[in-house]
């Protein structure tokens, strides 16, 4: 039987698959469409495992709210070409539709859902033998709250969702706030939500930052006070390379390296440990302002903090929880 141009676009338009695909699958079946459609997934399923351990770092992130619930979705493939193929774009927005309208948790409950007859995570191998690449659902997250919003950046690679604890949380405040997470990328909403493991760790660098800070200005305040180049001094290559150029003898070296180390050792074991704790718990508050959502100063308005400015819109207003998904690096 011989195989139409009618035949083809009703094969395209069930598939998606390009042209020549679909003329070869209606040559195989002898013009039996579902037979067709049904070789087109099997060969979405052979490209799939075939390029299974190829790596899929390109693709594209959409997020979308309903006013209770949002969620973010990234759909990877291999190349940006794909990413950007309006037909790729498209898929991505109708499985994050159909998590959305389910408000699914998980990435494996998305997967699950049926769409056009099959499931999700079927329909994905299906796109890998359309594209002939690697394509999978790398992401989702998802907020309920009683306010929720969604900020899709222009190149489909980053979003944000932000939950908040009121309702009816203004359009405009809520896109400006999900702006924020996806620009500052925040590590979370305020310092009580900062794991506690995270602050130990933070703290800890704190103290042997400052220490170490501590430290060396004893040590160059020693350096000067003997008469010393504090640049020949600083290191090993820059005390060889003085003794090279005729700057310092080698008898100088070694009473720099003698200094350095007596003074260092001196130094440490009788640092305050008050005024230490006193530094390091500054930095660790530089760290929740520059890391906390809540906290940090609001890229619409320097003068407010992020809280300061959601308080003012709205009298008790906070945001609750976000989340935030990049493909590209941060």
């Amino acid at each position: 039987m011989a195989v139409t141009m009618a035949d083809i676009t009703k094969l395209r338009a069930l598939t998606s698959a390009g042209l020549m695909d679909c003329k070869k699958a209606l040559a195989e079946t002898d013009g039996d469409i579902q037979a067709a459609v049904e070789i087109l997934r099997k060969k979405g399923q052979a490209v799939a495992a075939k390029r299974e351990d190829r790596q899929a770092a390109e693709g594209c992130v959409l997020s979308k709210s309903t006013g209770k619930f949002a969620a973010i979705i990234a759909l990877n493939c291999e190349t940006d070409f794909v990413a950007q193929n309006a037909g790729f774009v498209a898929l991505t927005q109708k499985i994050l539709d159909a998590a959305v309208a389910a408000e699914a948790k998980t990435i494996e409950e998305v997967k699950a859902l049926q769409l056009d007859g099959q499931t999700i995570e079927a329909l994905v191998v299906e796109e890998s033998g359309k594209t002939g690449e690697k394509t999978e659902i790398s992401a989702y997250e998802c907020i309920a709250a009683p306010s929720t919003t969604a900020y899709n950046h222009f190149n489909n690679k980053l979003a944000a969702i932000v939950g908040f604890n009121l309702e009816g949380v203004d359009e405009k405040v809520g896109r400006d706030v999900a702006m924020q997470v996806a620009s500052m990328n925040p590590v979370a909403v305020d310092r009580d939500s900062v794991p506690q493991s995270v602050k130990d760790s933070e703290l800890s660098v704190a103290i042997d930052k400052t220490k170490a800070e501590q430290v060396k200005k004893a040590v160059e305040a020693a350096l000067k006070k003997a008469g010393f180049n504090l640049y020949i001094a600083e290191n090993e290559e820059h005390l060889n390379e003085g003794i090279m150029k005729g700057n310092i003898t080698e008898a100088q070296a070694e009473e720099i390296r003698q200094l350095k180390a007596k003074v260092a050792e001196e130094k440490a074991a009788n640092l305050p440990e008050q005024m230490v704790n006193n530094i390091a718990q500054g930095r660790l508050n530089k760290f929740f302002k520059e890391s906390c959502l809540m906290e940090q100063d609001f890229i619409q308005d320097g003068e407010l903090t992020v809280g300061k400015y959601l308080d003012k819109v709205q009298k008790g207003l906070v945001a609750v929880d976000f989340k935030r998904v990049n493909l590209t690096q941060d």
